[in-house]
């Protein structure tokens, strides 16, 4: 992740969307062949998601995204899919741990004021939303520095192999 403001679309969902909304269960043989799995992201909890959403758009939540199973595969399709960042009221602790390891930011912050086609601009390092079609700006919450350095460099791994350590 090169960039630190991002900018895009507001794709907003509701409360309690679980992994398994994520990816349907019965899609799960697919775990191996990720950019096939990710053609099913969605798919019965939000049908149009796929053809919705555009390089860089935000997928925008309420309370505890990503619940249930802690399939990794989950934010790693929803990076594949073109989403640049979720913003949500709160987030299931392991979905949060495999999004950053993923290299997919998630922000903590009020969805209530983001509704769902806005254009907006996220300023990863200030922590600040500006939705451009309401004017309204939003706070989020800071990322620690070791999570900022590690989305920095497109996730865990690339992070672990270009370090070597977890030093900052």
């Amino acid at each position: 992740m090169a960039d630190l403001v991002l900018r895009g679309k507001a794709i907003k969902l509701g409360d309690s969307i679980s992994t398994d909304d994520i990816i349907p269960g019965k899609f799960a043989h697919l775990r191996s062949d990720l950019p096939q799995l990710s053609k099913h992201i969605f798919e019965d909890a939000v049908p149009d998601f796929a053809s919705r959403v555009s390089q860089g758009d935000f997928l925008v939540a309420g309370r505890n995204f990503g619940l249930g199973s802690s399939r990794e595969h989950a934010p790693v399709v929803i990076k594949m899919s073109g989403i640049g960042a979720l913003l949500v009221k709160s987030v299931a602790r392991i979905f949060f741990r495999n999004a950053i390891n993923q290299g997919l930011p998630v922000l903590l912050c009020d969805t209530d004021r983001i509704s769902d086609g806005d254009q907006l601009e996220v300023d990863l390092t200030r922590g600040v939303i500006t939705n451009l079609t309401s004017k309204a700006k939003l706070s989020s919450t800071k990322m620690p520095p070791l999570v900022f350095a590690i989305l920095k460099e497109g996730g865990l791994i690339p992070y672990i192999k270009k370090h070597r350590d977890f030093k900052l």
